[in-house]
């Protein structure tokens, strides 16, 4: 005999027990060994009906019992790092489908949104910017939107989901209006996170551009490293946006109020300016680089103009002293022939040999004077 779940669909028949167990039989951590306690990933549960709080269970078992016992109540149960077997027993629980619980147990994934009958199962990247290291983090969410249960299944510490509970729970309202309300509550808070990021690397991108135009040697660096951030960010708010349009085309279809459908459209049009800001940034960082290239270039052409020069003129100086060590080598050579003390040597005993000696000392100088400077030595 098959069971029915509360959204009607019939099930495999699995012993319902765990209904009437004690919260502390039920699995809310993943198997440890025996004397060792295990964690409890339940962030914070709660049933709400009209769009307020009528319970706040601590188990996925005072859960369930919560959401039987409240007729058009509606559950949202926050997990941080949940268990396979919490997994598992939401699923049993709520007919969830086999391959959105995979990809929540595996996470690492990209941000989609996939619908399983009346299901919705939505994956968010959440991103926060870190000043001092100039990166940005990011956050993984996953969340099931059905009927009257919203489940969200954190693998990081953000986003930080408390605030947007408190901000539902401000607004009954809004918040009477169901999981789809939830929902958009989330992926606005998402949205708006990007803001300071984009603001950070906005900033970083100035101080780069300073660095380009300072000459430092290590802007190359700190211009790829940002250029990563900014794909590894365009990874996390471009997906999002077919997500925004799927959300769209199924609000009629899925009976989203005109309201919902309003405040989705303003955080659609907010997503988009994140995207053109950050489309921008890449193609910015692009020509950053290449002007940046540009100008090593042109300083390095600088630096061996400067060394052509210097080389040129050292040439100059090495042409001149060449040029007086010749000329006077030539007149050394004369008298160190003449002043070797030997006897018989020629010219000795003559007159005219002395003045002969200057005069010889004297035109051989000359001579290479004249032909150095005419070939531009002196």
């Amino acid at each position: 005999m098959a069971n029915i779940n509360r959204r009607g669909i019939p099930m495999p028949f699995v012993s319902r027990s765990r209904r009437t167990d004690p919260p502390s039989a039920v699995v809310s951590a993943e198997p440890v060994e025996a004397g060792v306690r295990s964690r409890n990933s339940m962030v914070d549960s709660a049933v709400y009906r009209d769009g307020v709080r009528v319970a706040s269970p601590t188990t996925l078992a005072e859960t369930y019992h919560a959401l039987d016992s409240t007729p058009g109540g509606v559950a949202w149960i926050g997990l941080y790092r949940p268990s396979e077997r919490e997994l598992m027993s939401l699923a049993e629980e709520f007919n969830l489908h086999p391959l959105a619980i995979e990809d929540a147990i595996v996470a690492h994934q990209r941000p989609k949104l996939e619908r399983y009958d009346t299901v919705l199962f939505v994956v968010l990247k959440a991103a926060n910017y870190l000043d001092v290291p100039e990166e940005v983090d990011f956050g993984e969410l996953h969340l099931f939107v059905g009927p009257n249960f919203v489940i969200t299944v954190r693998h990081s510490e953000s986003p930080d989901l408390s605030t947007v509970r408190h901000r539902m729970e401000a607004e009954p309202d809004l918040l009477a209006l169901g999981p789809q309300a939830v929902l958009y509550a989330i992926i606005d808070a998402v949205v708006d996170a990007y803001s300071p990021v984009v603001a950070g690397l906005a900033n970083d991108i100035d101080e780069i551009e300073t660095q380009v135009f300072g000459g430092d040697a290590l802007v190359s660096r700190r211009i790829y490293e940002l250029s990563r951030e900014v794909i590894d960010f365009q990874r996390a708010t471009h997906p999002l946006s077919a997500v925004m349009v799927a959300l769209e085309r199924g609000s009629a279809k899925y009976g989203v109020t005109q309201e919902l459908e309003r405040r989705l459209r303003d955080v659609a049009d907010h997503l988009t300016q994140v995207n053109e800001r950050v489309d921008g940034f890449r193609y910015l960082l692009r020509d950053i680089l290449t002007v940046n290239s540009t100008l090593v270039s042109e300083r390095q052409n600088e630096e061996m103009t400067r060394l052509a020069l210097s080389t040129h003129e050292q040439g100059e100086q090495v042409k001149k002293i060449s040029s007086w060590a010749a000329i006077l080598f030539a007149p050394s050579l004369i008298a160190g022939v003449y002043g070797m003390n030997f006897e018989h040597m020629p010219e000795l005993s003559w007159t005219l040999g002395y003045p002969l000696a200057i005069l010889a000392m004297l035109g051989l100088s000359t001579l290479l004077y004249v032909l150095f400077k005419k070939r531009g030595w002196m």
